[in-house]
């Protein structure tokens, strides 16, 4: 079969023939039609996730959607290595419904970026009605739909907090905080945080982390569940020990290992039924799977192939 195999960890996947897969115990074979080029699927195919197995060639691609043989379409996560989401076929053992309402490409676009704030919300922080909202790093796929996901919760008060201004104030979030200079950064963090705000969803890690909880610590007046689901901005931080002490402050991360996958792939189920009524959104462009070497880099819109 044609599939998107990664030779050399580090280099873009090559357009080149890979051995058919056949169903295990608990699996399914998905004729595959729609996979997108996320975050995870770049750092696994460069051995830099920790779910990363190392070992070469593989087809790339964390997940992906297709049709069973009795012709239902599904959405699927983490076929069995070194099969992956990025090929004409894979085999799944982890799959949910795709509505009618949605098709192939959005379905594919939105399943992993929505999946990670959905169960940040639900799994992790628990998100009640009501409740305000912080999502750090809200320009990229995912950090635009969990402003988007946290409106379809209830949230009553969004904050997002990005580098870019003009996609910040295209998010519809009650609030948007360019991340600055830290003096500038943290003041506004701290008259946020007196005002009230019961979750954070970050994005980013590194300063922009430090900077928030930090200001938490100082100017929090009520608990504070702070889930942490990405690392844009780096894998570490400096973080005072009294930061905890000072404040009612549950920092916990929120992704595979954390959330048992079988509740993962149920979160993804929920947010895929929810999204034609919901109208979440993002950008995509779609390209053939023959083009995956030229467009791997593609920055920008959610990129997904199509097989």
């Amino acid at each position: 079969m044609k599939a998107a195999v990664v030779h050399e960890l580090g280099q873009p996947p090559a357009y080149d023939e890979f051995t058919d897969p056949v169903a295990g115990p608990g699996e399914s074979l998905v004729t595959v039609t729609a996979a997108a080029l996320s975050p995870l699927t770049r750092a696994r195919a460069a051995g830099r996730h920790y779910s990363s197995s190392g070992g070469v060639p593989f087809v790339a691609g964390v997940d992906g959607v297709g049709r069973l043989d009795d012709g239902s379409r599904v959405y699927f996560v983490l076929p069995r290595p070194p099969f992956g989401a990025m090929a004409e076929r894979a085999p799944a053992a982890h799959c949910a419904p795709v509505p009618d309402g949605l098709d192939d490409v959005a379905a594919a676009a939105l399943a992993n970026p929505g999946m990670s704030s959905w169960a940040a919300y639900k799994e992790r922080a628990q998100l009640q009605a009501g409740e305000t909202v912080l999502v750090n790093g809200a320009t990229g796929a995912s950090g635009q739909l969990a402003v988007q996901i946290a409106r379809h919760f209830g949230a009553k008060r969004i904050i997002a907090t990005g580098r870019n201004r003009q996609a910040l104030d295209a998010l519809g979030a009650d609030l948007a905080i360019p991340l600055a200079d830290d003096e500038t950064t943290e003041a506004r963090f701290r008259e946020e945080f007196a005002r009230g705000v019961d979750v954070v969803v970050d994005y980013l890690w590194g300063r922009s982390a430090e900077l928030l909880l930090i200001a938490a610590a100082k100017a929090a007046e009520r608990p504070l569940r702070f889930v942490q689901i990405g690392a844009a901005s780096g894998g570490e931080i400096a973080l005072p020990a009294a930061a905890l002490r000072a404040r009612p402050i549950a920092l916990m991360g929120s992704g595979i290992g954390s959330v048992a996958l079988d509740r993962l792939v149920s979160c993804i189920g929920e947010l895929l039924a929810a999204a034609p009524a919901a109208g979440f959104r993002l950008t995509t462009q779609s390209f053939p799977l023959s083009e995956v070497g030229s467009r791997w880099g593609e920055a920008g819109a959610r990129v997904v192939f199509t097989v």
